[in-house]
């Protein structure tokens, strides 16, 4: 999974922030056990807010169109076995750091599949191989480098909003290394528009998540990216759960006074949930908008 410094750690005044501490320590009630780091605190008022955020969506005509898209969840990259070789290039992955050594291969086909494991399918278009390429960074800078020798269209499985999916990927061969990098050779769907808007402003008791890094096999786990401040013990999530939805609240524990830098941070957070995801929305209490993997 990549995680650069410049993806991890963003400026709280981007944010429209202006933090001269890191004190407001207050927690509310009504929440339900958060997982997670900071899972033995209590949690904070979450719960109405999460409630709003269900009932926008569930039954709405953005659920439907949610769950007639192809939305993916987690890493849109497939690691070639056994990465990295080195400590350099794990930083040249991590700096999208790659060189091109011979030409990359066209094909005719416009459009491509995925398909569900019910056998639903969706025809999308098919993105090209030198578009994919620019996707993994294609940054040929100073430092180290990835050289990618070749490519291929194949396929790979992914985890998206209905489910485990086979979509099209460009499976790129790597110098040095046995079977290549894959890369989704598919943009999601366009999201529908949220039923419900976002909060006004972040605080500790509620901020919005970063992105889903992973969701498990069995759907009993959801991994996501959750921010928190340099002042604090790190993030937390809460989670509700519903029929049609599971709505995840992400705030900072161990919140402390004083002066405190201006950084936005990001941490994986791992949550459990009472029965696997499935086709069930995965929502950010804080925007009010699904939350997304990597693009």
């Amino acid at each position: 999974m990549r995680t650069t410094a410049s993806r991890t750690a963003l400026s709280l005044a981007a944010l429209g922030l202006l933090v001269a501490g890191c004190g407001d320590d207050s927690k509310g009630t009504g929440s339900s056990e958060p997982t997670g780091p900071g899972a033995s605190e209590s949690a904070p008022h979450t719960r109405p807010r999460a409630l709003e955020v269900a009932k926008a969506w569930d039954g709405s005509p953005a659920a439907e169109t949610w769950r007639a898209g192809y939305y993916p969840l987690g890493d849109p990259e497939q690691l070639p076995d056994g990465a990295f070789h080195s400590g350099a290039d794990k930083e040249a992955y991590l700096t999208q750091n790659f060189a091109l050594r011979g030409d990359l291969p066209e094909t005719s086909r416009k459009d491509a599949k995925v398909t569900w494991r019910d056998g639903d399918s969706l025809t999308l278009p098919l993105m090209d191989a030198r578009a994919t390429y620019e996707k993994l960074g294609g940054g040929n800078g100073p430092g180290p480098r990835l050289t990618v020798t070749g490519a291929r269209l194949g396929e790979t499985t992914v985890a998206t909003s209905r489910g485990p999916a086979t979509v099209p990927a460009w499976l790129f061969t790597i110098d040095g290394y046995d079977t290549p990098l894959k890369r989704v050779a598919l943009a999601p769907s366009k999201p529908p528009k949220s039923p419900i808007s976002a909060v006004d402003s972040p605080t500790n008791e509620l901020w919005e998540l970063n992105r889903v890094v992973a969701v498990a096999a069995d759907g009993r786990s959801v991994t996501v990216r959750a921010h928190h401040g340099a002042c604090d013990d790190g993030p937390a999530v809460d989670v509700l759960e519903t029929d049609d939805s599971v709505v995840l609240s992400g705030y900072m524990v161990g919140t402390k006074d004083g002066i405190c830098t201006a950084q936005l941070l990001a941490k994986k957070v791992t949550v459990e949930l009472d029965r696997p995801l499935g086709d069930r929305t995965l929502l950010d209490a804080f925007t009010g908008r699904p939350v997304r993997g990597a693009e």
